[in-house]
C-alpha cells in the first residue's frame, strides 16, 4: 500500500470522530478553495503543497472533491517549472484526482537526487534528506512508478541519525528532529527494512504526557506536526520494531498518547487553524 493510501486509510475514521465537528471542518477546507481550483495558502494564493491538504482533507470527511482543481493541477504540466516539494505535490494531487500519471514528473525528481542515494528538496545539495527522501518515494508511488535504486536511499538515512537515536535532516546532528525520525521509520517500513533499533523509543520518549508530541527534546511546547508525523510513523513501526523492545509498550504507549494529544491539539488547532494543521486531526482522533 502506498504511503498516501496507507494516510487516508486512517484517515476514513475522522467523520466519526469529529462527530458534529466534521462538517465545519469541511466547510473550513472548501472556504479555502479559490476561482482557479487551488487551495489558498496563507497569503490567500493558490498553492500546490496546500492543495494536497485540502484535497486530502476533503477526502479524509468524505466529501466530494471539487472539479475545478483538475484543471488547476494540470496546469502545471509535468511540473518544469516546480521546485521538488511542489513537484512532489502535484504528483500528490494527481493522484487523488484520478488524473492520469505522468513519467514526466519523476524525472524532475530525479534532479534532485543526491550523491548519497538520497534526495533533497534544495538542487545539486552534497546530501539527501529524511524529509526528501519521504517525499520522493511517496511521489513515485502516486505515479505507480518505483524509484531508481530504493535501497540507496538507506545509505542517506542511516547518516542521518543522529547522536541521541533520532534522525535529522543534516548527517552527524547531535539531537533528533520528530518530523525526520518518523519519516525515517515511515521509509524503512516502507522499504522492507526492519524499524531501526531505538528509533520508536525514541519517538515516543517526545510524548508530552499531557498529550502532543514536541519536535526536539528541548522544544518548550508540543506541536500539530510532529504529533500527526509521530503517531502514524508509531502505528505502522510497533509490530517490525526490533526483538528486545516490548511491542505491547510500544502499542500502548502510543494509544495512551493518541487519547492524550486529542485534547492538547484540539485546542492548539482552534487557535491556529489552517488548511495543514486540519488536516493533522485523523493522527490524534
Amino acid at each position: 500500500m502506498s504511503l498516501r493510501l496507507e494516510m487516508l486509510q486512517v484517515a476514513r475514521l475522522a467523520p466519526k470522530s469529529l462527530g458534529d465537528a466534521a462538517d465545519l471542518s469541511a466547510q473550513f477546507f472548501s472556504s479555502r478553495i479559490n476561482p482557479d481550483g487551488g487551495f489558498q495558502d496563507r497569503e490567500g494564493a493558490s498553492d500546490l503543497y496546500y492543495t494536497v491538504f485540502g484535497l486530502e482533507g476533503l477526502r479524509a470527511l468524505q466529501r466530494e472533491l471539487p472539479t475545478e482543481t483538475g484543471p488547476y493541477a494540470e496546469s502545471f504540466g509535468a511540473g518544469d517549472a516546480l521546485d521538488f516539494v511542489h513537484t512532489a505535490c502535484l504528483a500528490r494531487c494527481r493522484a487523488n484526482l484520478d488524473l492520469p500519471r505522468d513519467g514526466r514528473i519523476a524525472e524532475r525528481l530525479e534532479r534532485f537526487r543526491t550523491a548519497d542515494g538520497g534526495y533533497n528538496p534544495a538542487e545539486d545539495a552534497s546530501h539527501g534528506t529524511a524529509y526528501g527522501c519521504f517525499l520522493a518515494l511517496g511521489a513515485y508511488q502516486d505515479l505507480g512508478l518505483e524509484p531508481p535504486r530504493p535501497g540507496a536511499m538507506f545509505a542517506c538515512l542511516e547518516s542521518l541519525r543522529s547522536a541521541d537515536g533520532g534522525f535529522s535532516n543534516q548527517p552527524g546532528a547531535p539531537v533528533g528532529l520528530t518530523p525526520s525520525t518518523a519519516a525515517a521509520v515511515t521509509l524503512y517500513r516502507a522499504l522492507g527494512r526492519p524499524v531501526p533499533e531505538g528509533a520508536a523509543e525514541w519517538l515516543l520518549a517526545r510524548c508530552l504526557p499531557e498529550g502532543g508530541f514536541f519536535a526536539t527534546p528541548l522544544a518548550p511546547l508540543p506541536d500539530l506536526l510532529s504529533t500527526a508525523t509521530a503517531l502514524h510513523a508509531l502505528s505502522g513501526a510497533a509490530p517490525r520494531s526490533t526483538p528486545c523492545a516490548s511491542l505491547a509498550s510500544i502499542s500502548s504507549t502510543a494509544s495512551g498518547a493518541t487519547r492524550a494529544a486529542s485534547t492538547a491539539i484540539g485546542a492548539m488547532t482552534r487557535r491556529t487553524a489552517s488548511t495543514p494543521t486540519m488536516v493533522c486531526w485523523p493522527w490524534v482522533i
